[in-house]
């Protein structure tokens, strides 16, 4: 489980990264790829809850 929070981790700083580019320089590829890093993080966090619930019930 800690594997996939430091996953998400990583992956949050990647989008945080590339969404500031886009808004502050209106860089598009930067765009392109923060909506790239929210769709891994929607698979990443769904991930993440399954993980969790399943750890829950031990």
């Amino acid at each position: 489980m800690e594997a996939i929070v430091n996953k998400i981790k990583a992956e949050f700083e990647a989008f945080v990264k590339d969404a500031s580019l886009q808004t502050e320089k209106g860089n598009k590829a930067a765009g392109t790829r923060a909506r790239k890093s929210s769709l891994d993080l929607e698979k990443m966090l769904k991930e993440f809850r399954k993980v969790s619930l399943e750890e829950s019930k031990k």
